[in-house]
């Protein structure tokens, strides 16, 4: 079953992490992501696709300006300052309160988001890269999801006690920053730095995972993980992607970073309704 967890946002806002599952919409603001790389990459386009996902059910919009898929080119803080603000501020001014989530490992970049209204910091080095990432966190007061990237584990070892070891170094960095241990959110990290056979034993040691206490988050959508198996292009990798937050989501997993808000949304609520029964408004 899962653990409940609530984390406040600015605004008076809360967050509140259980067996609902909560759903994350991907609004990548880039010309050269893996999966949507360009679709969003004019503001109009990408202010009509985060109402679009807030319509169909995201619970959080994560806005990312620089692509993480292997060969990306990196881009300038400017740059992608240029790509995100904009939009943040655009969502804000729009009325938008959806908490948004900014989708960095620069510390410029998320402190500057922040102030233009993002509410959550997801940072795919885990406080482990630049070390002014955890003081910027701890500044604003507002929660980390510290995802899990080592290029340099041990690979003679389990990946999910690896993850574990690198978890723990994560929590004691951002205790030491003065971040509050109920502002972190966990991500395994699926696809970085990872075989495919470390990807589906991660996905199976979810449980072992949420035992760390702290809410996890599910980020395999479109992923190679599920294209190497199946054979297929990012953009058939729907089934595959609901099939692995399913199986997360039953072993406790939280959040739910998604392209197809929708689908998964309508999946994660029958899985919801088969460990926990339906509402009461649907019986």
């Amino acid at each position: 079953m899962h653990t409940t967890h609530t984390i406040p946002l600015s605004h008076h806002r809360v967050l509140t992490l259980g067996p609902r599952p909560t759903i994350m919409g991907i609004l990548n603001v880039t010309p050269d992501s893996f999966s949507d790389g360009g679709e969003h990459a004019l503001l109009d386009a990408a202010i009509a696709h985060a109402h679009a996902m807030i319509a169909e059910g995201a619970d959080i919009i994560d806005i990312g300006g620089e692509s993480t898929r292997p060969g990306a080119t990196p881009v300038s803080i400017q740059d992608e300052l240029d790509r995100v603000i904009p939009l943040i501020e655009a969502l804000v001014a729009a009325g938008i309160t959806t908490p948004i989530s900014i989708d960095t490992y620069k510390p410029l970049v998320a402190d500057q988001a922040i102030q233009s209204g993002a509410a959550i910091i997801n940072d795919v080095h885990g406080l482990q890269g630049a070390p002014e990432m955890a003081d910027i966190a701890a500044l604003h007061g507002v929660p980390v999801i510290a995802m899990h990237w080592d290029k340099a584990r041990d690979l003679t070892k389990p990946i999910a006690d690896e993850v574990r070891r690198c978890f723990d170094a994560t929590i004691a960095l951002a205790e030491r920053a003065g971040i509050n241990r109920t502002n972190l959110i966990l991500d395994p990290g699926f696809g970085f730095a990872k075989s495919l056979g470390d990807n589906y034993a991660l996905l199976d040691a979810t449980r072992m995972l949420t035992e760390m206490g702290l809410p996890l988050l599910i980020g395999t959508s479109r992923k190679s993980m599920i294209g190497k198996l199946l054979g297929n292009e990012p953009h058939e990798r729907l089934a595959g992607t609901i099939a692995t937050n399913v199986l997360a989501y039953a072993k406790g997993g939280h959040i739910f970073r998604v392209h197809d808000v929708r689908a998964n949304r309508d999946a994660l609520r029958v899985a919801q309704a088969t460990l926990y029964g339906p509402p009461e408004n649907a019986r």
